[in-house]
């Protein structure tokens, strides 16, 4: 087996790392932002939560099923990408009935964690494809952990609590990518499959969760974010990939 160079592992660690306190900046500046509930704010929480849809979208399209669609036979990959997003609808359904102050953030972290072991794995051989991953991980948790701290307030948790959660959240994106990297590095199909797994629970969220928070009666501007966070990760995929 070859060696895999350290300083690809420690890039993969900080980037995973980085990619999870995206979620804990988001979570500050819900905290602070501090401004009454107005027409304008309402209109632009619908923005931010359409443009992390349409960061997720993006992460489909370009980082998540194209290694499956170049390495996974086509039954294979119908199958994951299915099985991804039927796992998602149970999870979702099962926080649904449970509630609680941090459904919201146990719901980001089922997205958070197959993305970081995925993003592990690719960092041991395509090192730009992994750093396109860990931009779009950061991109969408970000307004996330902005989300999340909004609905933890309104459940009553205590804005301490609140952030101290998230913070926790993204503690698991270096465990997820040291575990990808050092056991599924040589796994190019296990990875394929567990990225388009990802894939097709995400896209069951964004049609599930987020669009239909991102939009608003009589306002048409919100969901211009989703094409703004699409072609965040367009571009990002032009540059980097």
């Amino acid at each position: 087996m070859t060696p895999l160079p350290q300083t690809s592992l420690w890039t993969a660690l900080l980037a995973a790392w980085l990619a999870g306190l995206a979620a804990f900046a988001g979570g500050l500046a819900a905290r602070w932002e501090g401004s009454a509930e107005t027409e304008g704010k309402r209109e632009f929480v619908h923005g931010v939560v359409a443009f992390g849809g349409g960061i997720l979208v993006a992460a489909v399209a370009f980082a998540l099923t194209p290694l499956g669609m170049e390495h996974l036979h086509p039954a294979a990959l119908g199958l994951v990408f299915v099985a991804g997003g039927g796992v998602f609808c149970v999870l979702d359904y099962w926080l649904g009935r449970r509630g609680g102050t941090h459904a919201q953030v146990m719901a980001m972290m089922l997205d958070f964690v197959p993305e970081a072991i995925a993003m592990g794995a690719v960092f041991a051989h395509d090192a730009r494809l992994g750093l396109l991953l860990a931009l779009f991980i950061g991109a969408q948790n970000l307004p996330e952990g902005f989300n999340a701290f909004r609905e933890s307030r309104k459940a009553g948790s205590r804005p301490r609590v609140a952030l101290w959660s998230l913070l926790a959240v993204s503690l698991f994106g270096p465990v997820g990518a040291l575990a990808g990297y050092t056991l599924l590095h040589d796994q190019l199909a296990v990875t394929a499959a567990l990225m388009a797994f990802a894939a097709g629970g995400i896209l069951y969220l964004v049609f599930q969760d987020i669009a239909p928070q991102a939009r608003m009666r009589r306002h048409w501007t919100p969901t211009l974010g989703a094409v703004l966070g699409f072609v965040v990760g367009m571009v990002g995929k032009q540059v980097l990939g």
